[in-house]
Parts: structure tokens; C-alpha cells; sequence
């Protein structure tokens, strides 16, 4: 009994602690998109005035790596962890613990819901990717996030970054060291933030985002998570009382 009030304490103290980083990172991206320049600095610095292109765009790294082969393995291995999850879901396996339950399905759910909440976004956001932009050789005018569009022009509807989140659903990866090992799980979550802004970060070589596309994708992905985690943690306490 002591035990699991020790563990329950851990885990009050780290969904706290991520309440907190949410909050605070999504004022830090509001600040950085609306109220600084370093979108545009950062995309200045990648875009190469003399040919009036990104280097990037077309590169072999960064397009068909980064943007197709890399993207199909992602998804190959969304799809087999929602089987996975499916599996046991119809067939519970009898050697996993709820923990282990509960991590299979936060991620299984994640791989689905992830790149789909951010999608959904997309196509409600004003932003246009730099590529498109008059600054940039094309046609759009810059908005930011909370500026109304000029009359006449439609939306660009690339903000969050669609392509990171083909990575940033394993940030749910960390759930399965909750709630025993928070630090843990805090450590494996942000190594997996790292690899989907490394992600995106190559999309931003190519023009197609801004810094805060990604950054808004990372939010919103540790946010599913921690939705996800909250719903199912419940399911999981009865089945170790059980």
C-alpha cells in the first residue's frame, strides 16, 4: 500500500511537471511566432539569395531520405504497433502487465491520433510555408500566427508541421517507464522530441517551415500523449487491483 502512494506521488509530480511545460512552452512558441523575427532569421539564413532557392529542397537527404524513405519506415512502424495493440487488445497477452498494457496502447493510440490532430490543424492555420512566400520568391504575403490574412489571399495551411509528426508520435515511447521511473520517462521523451525536431528541422532546410511549424508540432504531440495517459491510467489502476 505504502508503495503504490509512493508511485501515485511520482506520478501526480510528473503529470504536474508536464502540465507546467506545456503551458509555459506554448506561451514560449506564441512569443517566438508573433513577437520575435527568429522564424524568419532562421529561414533567411537557409535560403540562398544569389539563386533564389533553398539548397535543400531537392536534396537527397533531405527529400528523399528525410521526406519519403524515412517517412515510410515511420509509418510502417505505426501500423505494426496499432496491430500490435489491436492483437492484444482481442487476445490479452497473459505475461504484460497493465504498465506495459497501458504504454502499448497510449503509443498505438498516439501513432493514430498524432499526425491526425495535426493535420486537422493544418487546414484550419492561416500560415503559409516559406517556400510560398513573396520573401522567398513566391506569391504570399508573411502572416503570423495571430495576424488576419490580407484580403484576397488564402490560407496557407502549414503550420503545425505535418511532416515531423510522421516521428513525434514516439514520444509516447516514455509512457512505458510511467509511473515507476519518472526521470526516465522524462529523458526517453525528450530524446524522441530531439529526433522529430531533427525531423523537421531538415523540413526547414527545404522551405517548406518555419521553426515554430515544428515547434507547434512537438506541443501538440506531448499534449496527445498526455491526454492519452490520463485517459488510460485509470484502466490500468483497476487491473493491478484486480
Amino acid at each position: 500500500m505504502l508503495v503504490r502512494s509512493r508511485t501515485s506521488l511520482k506520478q501526480g509530480g510528473a503529470l504536474r511537471a508536464v502540465d507546467a511545460a506545456l503551458i509555459l512552452s506554448g506561451m514560449l512558441i506564441l512569443w517566438i511566432g508573433n513577437y520575435t523575427d527568429i522564424d524568419l532569421a532562421l529561414a533567411d539564413a537557409m535560403f540562398d539569395r544569389a539563386s533564389g532557392t533553398f539548397p535543400w529542397h531537392h536534396a537527397w537527404l533531405a527529400e528523399r531520405f528525410n521526406h519519403d524513405i524515412l517517412k515510410t519506415i515511420l509509418q510502417v512502424m505505426g501500423v505494426t504497433v496499432v496491430a500490435l495493440a489491436a492483437w492484444d487488445w482481442a487476445r490479452p497477452r497473459t505475461y504484460w502487465d497493465a504498465p506495459r498494457r497501458t504504454g502499448l496502447r497510449v503509443l498505438a493510440l498516439s501513432a493514430i491520433l498524432v499526425p491526425t490532430c495535426i493535420s486537422v490543424l493544418k487546414h484550419f492555420s492561416d500560415s503559409h510555408c516559406p517556400w510560398d512566400l513573396q520573401r522567398y520568391g513566391g506569391r504570399e504575403p508573411y502572416v503570423r500566427l495571430l495576424e488576419m490574412l490580407p484580403a484576397g489571399v488564402s490560407p496557407g495551411q502549414c503550420l503545425p508541421g505535418g511532416h515531423a509528426s510522421s516521428a513525434l508520435w514516439l514520444v509516447a515511447v516514455a509512457v512505458f517507464w510511467l509511473p515507476h521511473r519518472p526521470r526516465m520517462a522524462a529523458a526517453v521523451g525528450g530524446v524522441m522530441l530531439a529526433f522529430g525536431l531533427a525531423v523537421g528541422w531538415m523540413q526547414q532546410l527545404r522551405g517548406a517551415h518555419f521553426l515554430t511549424h515544428t515547434l507547434w508540432s512537438m506541443w501538440v504531440a506531448v499534449f496527445v500523449v498526455d491526454v492519452l495517459y490520463r485517459t488510460l491510467r485509470p484502466a490500468e489502476r483497476r487491473a493491478e487491483l484486480a
